[in-house]
């Protein structure tokens, strides 16, 4: 179980993807992107529609199950993006850099972007927007959905 736990709404996480966007725009033409499956697809999306990308291909990677953290296991590679020259890899998290580097070996020329960043997976990423500590568990909207919470005054001390 995670010591913090952080919790991320639609609004806050396309506002952090176009903020992602934003720092990319100026990299040297990009042929495509790769969205490292499954948290990195909805940042991948946002980030193709800003740079207006149409090449978005995927990596699929096995590394947690709930809140544990195993091997990272390449299940589907991406063949469109060769070796990564000219592409863009996204994810919305690098937590310590295991599954970052998993892909890497396999495109191991694209540049490496995430929304969120942990301090032990920094130095595997080239840019990202925030960085969280360690023992953060980032709660992703579409890992949550609303429910009712009684006000304070009803719960008991």
């Amino acid at each position: 179980m995670a010591a913090h736990y952080y919790t991320v709404t639609w609004d806050q996480l396309h506002r952090d993807a176009r903020a992602l966007a934003w720092r990319l725009i100026s990299l040297p033409a990009i042929k495509g992107i790769v969205a490292i499956s499954r948290g990195g697809l909805i940042p991948a999306a946002i980030v193709a529609r800003e740079l207006e990308c149409r090449l978005v291909e995927s990596v699929s990677v096995a590394t947690y199950e709930d809140e544990i953290r195993g091997f990272p296991q390449i299940i589907k590679f991406p063949s469109a993006a060769g070796d990564g020259e000219g592409f863009l890899v996204i994810d919305d998290l690098v937590d310590t850099g295991a599954t970052v580097q998993a892909v890497r070996g396999v495109v191991p020329r694209a540049h490496y972007a995430c929304i969120y960043a942990k301090p032990e997976g920094r130095s595997v990423i080239d840019t990202f927007i925030t960085e969280v500590s360690q023992d953060t568990w980032i709660l992703f909207p579409w890992d949550t959905e609303p429910q009712f919470v009684p006000p304070l005054a009803r719960r008991s001390p």
